[in-house]
């Protein structure tokens, strides 16, 4: 994808795949949904390919759809994001100030009758993306090492905060407030092992590639010719990804349309206000177009595999809390893939220049 500033120019380097991307996204959404509908058991199928309770065709996909981007990051760079205080300092406020408070609030404002798609989604505001942030941030051209960096430290705060943060936001804070109280069941095994599954694997093939691709047929060779032709298969795993996703809960979402909505009304505005508000951050902090990009999207997206997982191991797998954890990518994908478009569009408001190893590319 190209990143010149001029947004004509980019729409017209898009390939067909790039170009047409929410075409095949909806095509992919309403297929998933349709099988779901259509094959009967389809969830004893796929659960009998499970490995410790994770989705091995979900996670084949999370892997392929993560991996070329990955291994287009310039590991050699990262050391100018780690220096960048506003960029990790607004990421963290963000993430695991705001997030977390804004989905509580949003979730008791608008579902306070609802407590199983209260709790979910929840569920859903502690789990900070570290998986699909990585597509639409490139879609967007972010800066594909910042966003590198970000996840990582997600992943970090991930596994120390998570189940922290849940005790507060479902049991202390409701209990300070005079609000229903409830729990989660969230270890910090599973959630390590969710953060090593879908960001270590493909971390670590992405940076082995690039290393010894580099030393074996210069960078030349690597940037031209090798990340080209693995470059789709992101794509291929996002989509392939959506499939499977909505396939499983198909049958669900379509019968009840009613609650979807209800669901997906706090999620509209969570994924609005977040995205909004890391692209006001970054632009006040003065971070151009590529962090302040990444700073939003890191802001706005969800680790729904694993909100979905603690929503399942706690409370079950037909339960509300589950289902509103299957809304969350259901409304999430389409939305941010605009956010993609609305984000290219906004690069003409900024200036040229850019931070110093910033990923321009």
């Amino acid at each position: 994808m190209s990143t010149t500033t001029d947004q004509p120019a980019v729409v017209g380097k898009l390939s067909t795949l790039d170009r047409f991307l929410p075409v095949w996204i909806g095509v992919a959404i309403v297929a998933g949904l349709l099988l779901g509908r259509m094959i009967p058991g389809l969830d004893d199928v796929v659960s009998a390919v499970e490995i410790d309770g994770i989705s091995l065709p979900i996670a084949i996909g999370l892997l392929i759809m993560m991996y070329p981007v990955l291994a287009k990051v310039r590991y050699d760079r990262l050391d100018t994001v780690t220096g960048d205080r506003k960029l990790l300092l607004g990421s963290l406020a963000l993430n695991w100030v705001l997030g977390p408070a804004l989905m509580f609030t949003l979730a008791w404002l608008m579902l306070p009758d609802l407590p199983e798609y209260r709790t979910g989604l929840i569920i859903v505001g502690l789990a900070r993306c570290i998986a699909m942030v990585i597509i639409w941030n490139d879609l967007a051209c972010g800066d594909r090492e910042a966003a590198a960096v970000l996840v990582a430290i997600n992943s970090v705060f991930q596994v120390v905060m998570f189940a922290v943060l849940g005790w507060f936001y479902l049991s202390v804070l409701p209990g300070w407030l005079g609000l229903e109280q409830t729990t989660i069941d969230a270890s910090p095994w599973q959630i390590a092992k969710s953060v090593l599954i879908f960001l270590g694997i493909p971390l670590l093939a992405g940076f082995l590639t690039r290393h010894y691709g580099e030393k074996a047929k210069g960078r030349t060779w690597y940037e031209e010719k090798f990340l080209p032709r693995i470059g789709p298969w992101a794509l291929y795993g996002l989509l392939f990804t959506i499939v499977i996703l909505f396939a499983l809960q198909g049958d669900q979402i379509t019968s009840k349309p009613w609650d979807v909505v209800r669901i997906a009304l706090p999620l509209l505005v969570y994924f609005a206000v977040m995205w909004g508000g890391g692209y006001a951050l970054g632009a006040v902090m003065g971070l151009g177009y590529e962090r302040t990009t990444t700073l939003a999207f890191t802001a706005a997206g969800n680790n729904f595999e694993l909100a979905i997982a603690v929503a399942i191991a706690t409370y079950g797998v037909t339960s509300g809390q589950a289902l509103a954890g299957v809304v969350g990518p259901l409304i999430e994908v389409p939305v941010l893939v605009g956010l993609v478009y609305v984000s290219l569009a906004l690069r003409k408001r900024f200036t040229p220049h850019s931070p110093v190893g910033s990923g321009v590319r």
